[in-house]
This record gives C-alpha cells, structure tokens and sequence, in this order.
C-alpha cells in the first residue's frame, strides 16, 4: 500500500497526505467504484435519499442488506458531482479569468478525501478488501490505527484512533460513521468528535453545499425517541430506512425464528440472587435513587453515599454474574448443542468471558465436543486461524461481543443467545449475523435461554423485538413461541423448525 506513513503526534500537526494518483486535477479514487451486481431499488432510494437531503444523514438498514455498498456509492455520488463542479469551473477559468472562478476552482480541485469510521480493528480490513474488490485502487486506500498510520485518499480508521486526533476529520471532504449507534451522548471521549462537527456546521452557510462536509451514518437500528442519541439523530437525520421485517419479506433476509428455552436457577443460585436483590433494594431505598446513572452520581460525594454507591454496584455486578454463568442455562446450551446440532457450525454470545469458558469447559468436559472462543483479547491472525477452522476442525464458536458487529457468515444460520442484554442495538447485531441469505438458507434459527425466575427474562421480549416477531407478524400455530415452553419441551419439538 501506497502512501506516506504518519508517525504518532500531536493532534495539530498532523497532515493529510496524498497518494500521486491524486495530485490536483486527477479522478478522484472512488469514481472508480464498481460492483459486481446492480444495487437493488431500495439501495438507490437509499442513496437518492442522502443527496436530496444535501448530503447530510443516516441510512438505518438490517444487518445483512447492504448498507457498506450504500456508504460507498453515497460517496462515489458526491465525488463525482465534485468533479463536474471541477469541470464547469476549469472551462470558465479558460473564458474568464476572474478571481471569482479562480477560487471556486481551487476549493474543488484537490483530491475528495473520504474517512470511513468504524468500531473495531477487524472491520479496517474487511472494508478494505470491498474496495478492492468493488474496483477502487488499492494505492489510494489507507488505514489509520495501532502503529499502521497510513493516510490516503479514502482512509478507514476506528473511532479510538480518531477521537484523539481530530485532524483527520478536519481534513475530510466525507466522513462515514459505521455504527452510528454506538456514538451515544454518555460516550464522553467521542464527545469531542460531535463537538468538532456541530461547530463546523455552524459556520457554514446553509446554501454553502459545495463546500460543505459529507457526513453519513449507517446502523441496523437505533432508537430515535431515547435522550442518548440527541446529538448524532439531530446530526445525522435518518433519510431512509430498510428493517428485518421489510428485507424478510422481500427475501433479502432469511426468516429469523426465535426459539425460547426457559431455565430455572439452582436452590442455591436462588438464594444467592434474592440476597443480591434484596440488598439492591435497600441500598436504592435508602438513598432515594433507583436507576445507575442517579446512583453513580453519588460515588464522588464520598461519605456513607458513596460507599453505599459503591455497594450498589457490586451487588448489581454479582447478581449479573450469577445470571450469565447459570448452571443450568449453560447445560442448556450445551445440551441444545449436542442434541440437535453437533455437526452444524453455531455461533453462541454470551455477555461474559466467565460464562463462555464454563461453557468450553462442559462441552469438552461432559460432551466431548470441541470449541473455540473468539474474544477481545484474541489477536487477529489468530482469530483468522480460528476461523478458517470453523466447521471443520469444530462446530460452536463461542464469543464475547467480539462478533457481534460486521463479522459476515452468511452460510451459518443458527445462533444461541445467553446474554442477558437490555440493549435492542445489541440484539439486533446479534441476530443479523445469521440472517444473511445463503443458498438453499431461508430460515435462521435464535435460541434465547433465559432464567424464568429472574429478571433475566425480559431478554427474551427484547430478542423477539429486534427479530420484528411482534406485532402484525402471524404466530406460528402450535405456539412454539410461547416464553412459558420449558427446556425439554421445547427441544422435543424443534425438528418443526428445520425445514
């Protein structure tokens, strides 16, 4: 790869090279985007919809429909109106040589710089192997992360990397926020990122297009009516939407089918979690406040508050490990596992390394089958190896968080959830890693094990949601969806869904 390596400095001093390709005047590297395939309508309406609205907004498509290829011709889209602004501007110099089309030519003639922002080092990669494949020079691609500082023309960077050098923005013509609804309003440290964007779009004149940022964000769901995502929905508008729901029924999207497996804690896990509860509960009713935010405020008071603060969060910690490394819902799994797919590659998320090593351990242990797990600290030639081993060497990958978002297998359609998330973004990345159509795939199966005697079956109404298996969608007829169908009856019955 091309292009001049930028050591670590401060924020300031930091250039944005330019590959010799994009000296002035030259095409600008994404014009060359080529797929493979026709974008389909919605993925144009999509795109219409982000230059009509001055090309300023967010795309809110399902896991599994396309919204990389989106992002990369909204981009190629305004490169490309670039250029003929640049055009009409060189031909008036040759008329007229006025200072007035001097200067308009001189804003348009450098190269369009574009920043693709993404949450993890994994996704750099991915992203740039797509351009490539999608026709774009490999020369005029960076990546900016770690100790690989490499600017080009179009750069994929993480947010980690950005946040604290916010040149890189400055010196974007585009910038692509990939899951948008990560950037939430409690983030502090991104702050600075939405703070560098809001006072540069007050500056600008309304009418001023020509020289304005590009700015586009793309999720698969987030929710618009919740306080913590004010500033990036008012940032970044949605144009267009496309759900699970819409992409099932027009057979983008495999059929997810959510099936419930409820689970009970042990006599002594039990008792474990009603001492945790109850001393929730006093805590919170001696300091007149009930949710982490309100009690988090109170850690730096110091006194009894903040060692009753502190308190609070511990119990709160322990009750939700207790949740995550169940007894009997990690037999579940592996039961499930075991019983009905030995030989089928799975994915299993869990929301704590603990619970997914337990859970090794009893497969191996108890089952004699082997598994891997796939987690932070995992580095990525080593998770690349563990990859290209997955349903051959072993069948249930196990992860924390780590895939949850962008990892494509579109063969894989079964998942098994033991997370115990109140997060909708959370689940719905979950379950859109299985819904990605496949030959011959029409359904993906979503296990939900969840502790009925908990408060950890609220999960299961969240996974159900995300899925769009409420509302108008028609239940199926022998009520397999019911949250009251116990483990060993809802494994007698899930041949019904293999079809």
């Amino acid at each position: 790869m091309s292009g001049r390596i930028i050591p670590n400095r401060k924020e300031e001093e930091i250039p944005f090279t330019q590959s010799s390709s994009s000296a002035v005047g030259s095409k600008c590297a994404i014009s060359n985007l080529r797929f493979p395939f026709k974008l389909t309508k919605d993925q144009i309406e999509a795109v219409d919809a982000w230059v009509f609205n001055a090309y300023r907004g967010s795309i809110i498509y399902s896991t599994g429909t396309g919204k990389t290829e989106i992002a990369f011709e909204c981009a190629r889209r305004r490169a490309v109106v670039l250029e003929e602004e640049k055009t009409v501007c060189r031909n008036k110099i040759g008329l007229d040589n006025s200072n007035d089309y001097s200067s308009s030519y001189h804003n348009h003639s450098r190269s369009f710089n574009i920043l693709f922002l993404v949450p993890r080092i994994i996704l750099i990669q991915q992203n740039v192997r797509r351009l490539i494949d999608y026709n774009v020079p490999q020369e005029n691609i960076g990546v900016y992360f770690g100790e690989e500082k490499v600017l080009q023309e179009i750069t994929i960077s993480t947010y980690q990397s950005v946040v604290n050098n916010l040149e890189l923005i400055r010196n974007s013509d585009m910038v692509i926020f990939d899951e948008m609804h990560l950037l939430t309003d409690s983030a502090i440290t991104l702050r600075r990122i939405f703070d560098l964007l809001i006072i540069k779009q007050e500056k600008q004149q309304d009418n001023d297009i020509a020289n304005k940022k590009a700015l586009l964000g793309l999720t698969a769901t987030i929710d618009e009516q919740n306080p913590n995502f004010n500033t990036i929905v008012s940032l970044l508008p949605p144009v267009k939407k496309y759900m699970i729901r819409e992409a099932v029924e027009d057979r983008r999207l495999a059929k997810p089918i959510v099936i419930p497996i409820k689970v009970k804690l042990t006599f002594e896990e039990k008792k474990l979690y009603d001492d945790y509860s109850r001393k929730i509960r006093n805590i919170s009713d001696e300091l007149n406040a009930f949710d982490a935010q309100s009690i988090s405020s109170l850690l730096g008071k110091g006194g009894l508050p903040a060692r009753l603060a502190r308190s609070w969060f511990e119990n709160v910690r322990n009750r939700k490990n207790l949740i995550n490394c169940a007894q009997n819902k990690l037999s579940a799994a592996a039961d499930l596992i075991a019983t009905k797919h030995p030989l089928q590659r799975i994915m299993v998320f869990s929301e704590t390394l603990e619970s997914i090593k337990k859970l090794k351990d009893i497969l191996e242990k108890e089952k004699g089958i082997k598994s891997m797990i796939i987690e932070s600290k995992v580095k990525s030639k080593d998770r690349q190896v563990i990859l290209s081993k997955w349903g051959t060497n072993f069948y249930p990958l196990l992860s924390v968080h780590t895939l949850e978002i962008g990892y494509d297998v579109p063969q894989v359609r079964i998942a098994i959830i033991l997370a115990s998330t109140s997060n909708m973004n959370q689940a719905a990345q979950r379950i859109g890693r299985i819904l990605r159509k496949a030959e011959g795939k029409n359904s993906a199966l979503i296990y939900t094990i969840y502790l009925s005697d908990t408060h950890d079956y609220t999960h299961l109404g969240i996974v159900k949601q995300a899925a769009q298996m409420n509302g108008k969608r028609k239940e199926r007829k022998n009520n397999n969806n019911n949250c009251n169908i116990t483990s060993s009856s809802a494994n007698s019955k899930l041949d019904a869904f293999m079809t």
